[in-house]
């Protein structure tokens, strides 16, 4: 290889390297905060590495606050989000991408506004929707802002547009109807784009802080975001105990990260192109 490769290729890696220790830094001093006591924690200038590894605040966070419950909660919201944004944004954005119909692009559009609009705009209407239903302090209300998604339609469209026009034509020929080809045959070729969206709806609800504070009062309600913000005190805040339960509500999340991150990087990549 040729000194300049070298060179470029040192530089190259140099930069990911760097670039990689300041993303992951934030998560190497929540780690570390999370072993200190509140003392340590609250040094100037700041201990690194501190002296007596306190484990206890894990245990401490746990017993404080019901994270058993805050597990369910989160899991049943996440679970419920994805099974809305995968059925409905897929039929919005295979008729949206596949079937010609008047103002089609007109009410297309119309959708793609509402990712132009702050979401903190809709919480006002959206809160009386919910006081209406008497559905606060429910797992239903935390589940009601992810029943539309209009990025997910976005999404999902741009991946059937990518699809050639020819396996329509060819499930037409064989007798089936506009159902059967949603269904059995664009739906098993979006398996990367599902994911994808699976994956960003999932990331979506589980940090998802300001809803659940605003139509659950309860703390046996709260998904784990909610539930987090009790650590913090009007005052003061146990920063290890804030990090260790940090740590609690980010694991799930990396260990799914870890599991699907093929799908993640594929339907990113599929998602954006068009034939």
């Amino acid at each position: 290889m040729k000194n300049s490769d070298i060179s470029e290729k040192i530089t190259i890696h140099t930069i990911l390297i760097v670039g990689s220790f300041i993303m992951v830094l934030p998560f190497i001093w929540m780690f570390l905060t999370s072993i200190k006591s509140l003392a340590v924690s609250m040094q100037i200038p700041p201990v690194i590495f501190p002296k007596e590894i306190i484990w206890k605040n894990y245990v401490d966070v746990w017993n404080k606050l019901p994270f058993s419950q805050f597990y369910i909660n989160t899991i049943l919201l996440v679970l419920f989000r994805v099974l809305f944004a995968i059925t409905l944004c897929s039929m919005a954005a295979y008729s949206f991408a596949r079937i010609k119909f008047p103002g089609r692009d007109l009410i297309f559009m119309i959708v793609l506004i509402q990712l132009m609009i702050p979401s903190q705009l809709f919480i006002i209407p959206q809160y009386l929707i919910v006081v209406k239903l008497a559905w606060l302090n429910t797992i239903k209300a935390l589940v009601l802002p992810g029943i539309v998604n209009a990025f997910g339609t976005f999404l999902l469209r741009q991946f059937f547009l990518s699809l050639p026009a020819e396996l329509e034509e060819a499930g037409i020929l064989d007798g089936c109807n506009r159902w059967q080809l949603y269904w059995k045959i664009m739906m098993p070729l979006a398996k990367s784009g599902l994911v994808a969206l699976s994956i960003f709806t999932a990331i979506y609800a589980w940090k998802d802080l300001l809803w659940p504070l605003v139509v659950n009062m309860s703390i046996e309600k709260m998904p784990l975001s909610a539930g987090l913000a009790n650590l913090q005190g009007q005052y003061t805040t146990n920063y290890p105990q804030l990090m260790a339960g940090s740590i609690f509500a980010i694991t799930p999340m990396i260990i799914l990260f870890f599991f699907f991150q093929k799908q993640f990087i594929q339907g990113i990549a599929t998602t954006g192109s068009k034939n």
